[in-house]
């Protein structure tokens, strides 16, 4: 088969530095049977929604080289319209991928392939030039864990084993997507090229996607992101998936070229690994525009709390995934007098303005939450939120029309059976096997929610005066402590943990390493990750936000201690007033924690063992030191910043001399 040497299985060719590589490429091209054997003469294809030629020219010629390798039998170019997404939501109904709930207003239930169900981190890449600029130098024999480096060469490999001819016998999706308000200067553009129609739809609630982010960008530069469930249909048996969830396990691979500015997904086709503005874009490709740029891509919540005076103040937490985020977003507070407003759940961009205070937007339009474990009594707004309009992936099905999954006994009439996600009728918890997968999800737009901020889509964003770190710590660690300085707050950053979640690959109950909460998320090197949020401590212009740890599941004999959920705002207010200043904290080994009685525990139902809760005992800090010092060694090594070490003796010390 001969080779149109004008048609490279990868070519990118849009970046001034690419174009020998792209020359070069294009020679092997047409000598190497590699190539011969993948590449075919250019197929046609129908354009069946938009219009080509008026796209901006560089999304066009990005659209264009993907679909000569892709070969797609049709695109379509999305405008967001309502009209659009019907057509979406009838062709998915049609297909057998999506189920109407008639139970309530236009929701709808997706069930995956059982090996499409979560983040997939072992084949999750970077690919840059220098390794360094990836992952820290670690000692030889030692499996790092902060991010997956794959070399240029290797990608370039894997990429073009798959991508060529996937989209066979497929439609081309062409998604125009703002991250953050259209418009706004802290928000950012990508165009996600995709074969899955369950992708479009969930991007239409994920972000602000159409016609007005096109005209936005004009001729701007984008992030770039194509994306194939890696199962053409080419007249037999598709490959991949045995299930109507299309996917191709074997194959999946998700991978960041940040030098680019490009992300190619390949085989998932579930969460963040297909809806690429999300993780791929927002945190790991976000982390490193941040950098670049000098501001701040992290995995936080932004919440809105004013106190019964009316003062409102803003505030950003990290919580590994599952483990209270979106609840404590859309928290109700138990304390008389206080509100919270929800700005988002899951990621947060911020940037110091002119005046030097960090403002912060939500780069999301919806929320994709965990569904087990969410309830009228855990996150009644979560409940309220997604009663129309929303996705549902992996979780049971009622009789009744509705959707069921675990923590949601309550809410559940006598007579209504249970289909589980793995399709068992008449589902019953004796089985010891879950309705609803670990993971599985809601996707529903964040404008419905009933607590959402009235600021939430200021395209200057919203003033964070305090962050706070958080995770799943059931021994040792107390309920709240505030850092003695920003260095110290970073280091609080660096050194949180958690039990691992079933977001991904890991089996539950295991105490992890997830420093920022960002362990999955970080797009380039760690140790300069850290060297960035120390860096903001040298400008004294800035209104640096105060720092803050929590754990609200410190565990007792008879379980948890203290009861979270709404009764989290007390910790809220204690932290409140320490930004605004009030002498309501004393030193101790780990940080600033509350003096005495300085928690407002006034209508407490059950009694809460305090003394316990704040208990530092002496041996738990002592390994805790000398387990992170273990962990600093072997994943960041030579590049962990002289400040980290710094404060990571000091606590030493203050353990030593002080418990």
């Amino acid at each position: 088969m001969g080779v149109d040497t004008k048609m490279p299985q990868r070519q990118r060719v849009s970046f001034k530095k690419d174009e020998m590589f792209a020359s070069h490429f294009l020679k092997e091209a047409a000598s190497s049977s590699k190539f011969a054997s993948k590449i075919e003469p250019k197929r046609r294809y129908d354009i069946l929604y938009g219009n080509l030629n008026r796209l901006p020219k560089k999304v066009r010629f990005f659209v264009e080289e993907n679909a000569k390798v892709c070969q797609p039998d049709a695109i379509h170019i999305c405008d967001g319209s309502d009209k659009e997404k019907e057509l979406l939501y009838y062709m998915l109904q049609r297909d057998g991928a999506i189920k109407p709930l008639r139970k309530y207003e236009n929701c709808w239930l997706a069930t995956t392939d059982p090996a499409d169900v979560a983040r997939v981190e072992s084949r999750t890449f970077i690919s840059t030039e220098e390794k360094h600029d990836t992952v820290p130098r670690i000692k030889d024999g030692v499996k790092g864990t902060l991010a997956n480096w794959m070399s240029p060469e290797d990608m370039e490999t894997a990429l073009d084993s798959r991508f060529p001819g996937c989209m066979r016998g497929r439609t081309m999706y062409v998604i125009p997507f703002s991250m953050g308000p259209v418009g706004s200067p802290l928000s950012k553009i990508g165009i996600e090229i995709t074969d899955s129609a369950y992708v479009v739809a969930s991007m239409k609630i994920m972000t602000r996607m159409g016609q007005n982010v096109l005209d936005t960008l004009k001729d701007g530069d984008f992030i770039k992101c194509l994306h194939s469930v890696g199962q053409p249909v080419t007249g037999t048996a598709p490959t991949g998936s045995k299930y109507a969830w299309p996917c191709n396990p074997k194959d999946v691979l998700v991978a960041h070229l940040p030098e680019r500015n490009e992300i190619c997904s390949y085989g998932s086709g579930y969460g963040g690994n297909s809806l690429l503005g999300k993780k791929c874009f927002a945190l790991r490709i976000g982390s490193i525009l941040a950098r670049r740029e000098g501001w701040l891509a992290e995995h936080m919540l932004i919440m809105g709390v004013e106190n019964p005076q009316g003062e409102k103040k803003y505030f950003a937490a990290a919580f590994p995934s599952a483990c209270g985020k979106t609840n404590l977003a859309m928290m109700e507070p138990s304390l008389p007098g206080y509100k919270v407003t929800c700005v988002g759940d899951d990621i947060a961009w911020m940037r110091f303005d002119k005046n030097g205070q960090l403002r912060a937007i939500n780069p999301e339009a919806g929320f994709f939450g965990v569904a087990p474990g969410t309830s009228m009594k855990t996150n009644p707004n979560a409940m309220r939120t997604i009663q129309k309009n929303t996705v549902f992936t992996n979780v049971g099905a009622t009789s009744d029309g509705g959707v069921y999954w675990e923590g949601m006994d309550e809410e559940m009439p006598d007579n209504v059976s249970t289909t589980s996600w793995l399709g068992v009728e008449d589902w019953r918890k004796e089985t010891g096997k879950p309705a609803a997968h670990p993971n599985s999800r809601f996707c529903t737009p964040a404008d419905q929610c009933p607590i959402i901020d009235d600021q939430w889509e200021s395209p200057e964003g919203v003033p964070i005066e305090g962050i706070i770190f958080g995770g799943r710590r059931p021994e040792g660690v107390p309920l709240v402590y505030e850092s003695f300085d920003w260095n110290h707050g970073v280091f609080l950053g660096a050194a949180l943990k958690s039990e691992a979640t079933a977001a991904a690959e890991h089996k539950g109950k295991v105490v992890m390493h997830d420093p920022f909460a960002m362990r999955p998320f970080f797009g380039y090197n760690f140790g300069h990750y850290l060297d960035h949020w120390l860096s903001f401590q040298d400008n004294d212009k800035l209104k640096l936000p105060k720092v803050f740890h929590v754990n609200w599941f410190r565990k007792g004999p008879s379980g948890f201690l203290w009861p979270g959920f709404g009764e989290n705002s007390r910790v809220l207010d204690w932290i409140f007033r320490r930004v605004n200043g009030e002498d309501c904290a004393m030193k101790s080994a780990v940080g600033l924690v509350p003096t005495p009685d300085s928690i407002d525990l006034s209508g407490l139902k059950d009694k809460v063992d305090m003394e316990e809760l704040f208990r530092l005992p002496k041996d738990f800090w002592k390994m805790e030191v000398e387990e992170l010092n273990k962990y600093f060694e072997e994943q960041v090594g030579e590049d962990l910043p002289a400040k980290i070490r710094q404060e990571l003796k000091k606590l030493e010390q203050r353990v030593e001399s002080d418990l």
